[in-house]
């Protein structure tokens, strides 16, 4: 009896299935990157004020929980754009804040989103040429993400500049991790869900802009 056949049919429908995710995902970052950079666009037009860090962290973990609830259904994809859309919003005065308070902040931003891209393109190649198994960081990444995040509401509450410098470069190596962690899972199958896939992905690069633009503002920003 052949057993060879059927086994050649799961292993195409899988690999079908991991194609149409991986199509799926890029095509939903483009679309709600380009969305996200309106919504900056739009909140810097209308010179909105920063919402707040408490405004800013119910918005985001509340969108992003029901973006999560949603995310089977096509609910999802309307909730990961008011996600999205949020996180520009909050993200224009952060960038009018840059262009103002330097005067080489046109550059600043631009270094930012260069470097953002860089890495992200860099990465992602990386995890998808290669196709090795990153599964060994997901534990990793969860403490330090945690860690990363509550010391720096820490640092934010309690005006520590030094604090603040180390999160921002704690959280381009945690985002940059988390790029190869995700992007293997998505490769080799491991993420089955393109609307979450896109998610993980998108706040990863909004983090590693921000600490890059944080740092670059530090180093190299002239008053």
């Amino acid at each position: 009896m052949r057993t060879d056949a059927p086994v050649a049919s799961r292993q195409q429908e899988r690999t079908l299935a991991v194609n149409s995710v991986i199509r799926n995902t890029y095509l939903l970052l483009s679309m709600t990157l380009l969305f996200s950079a309106v919504t900056a666009g739009v909140s810097m037009a209308l010179n909105l004020p920063h919402p707040g860090l408490l405004i800013t962290l119910a918005g985001y973990f509340g969108l992003l929980f029901l973006t999560s609830y949603l995310r089977n259904s096509a609910w999802g994809l309307a909730s990961i754009f008011a996600l999205t859309g949020f996180m520009g919003l909050t993200l224009g005065p952060i960038i009018s804040h840059y262009l103002a308070a330097f005067s080489n902040g046109h550059e600043l931003v631009m270094m930012a989103m260069g470097g953002t891209g860089a890495i992200f393109i860099g990465l992602s190649m990386y995890a998808f040429t290669t196709r090795k198994d990153f599964s060994f960081l997901g534990g990793f990444l969860m403490v330090g993400i945690i860690t990363a995040f509550l010391a720096g509401i820490g640092a934010y509450v309690f005006a520590m500049p030094m604090l603040q410098l180390a999160v921002s470069g704690a959280f381009i190596l945690l985002m940059s991790g988390l790029i190869l962690y995700h992007t293997s899972q998505i490769v080799l199958g491991g993420e089955t869900n393109y609307i979450m896939a896109t998610v993980t992905l998108f706040v990863a690069i909004y983090n590693l802009f921000l600490s890059l633009l944080h740092i670059l503002g530090i180093f190299g920003g002239d008053d």
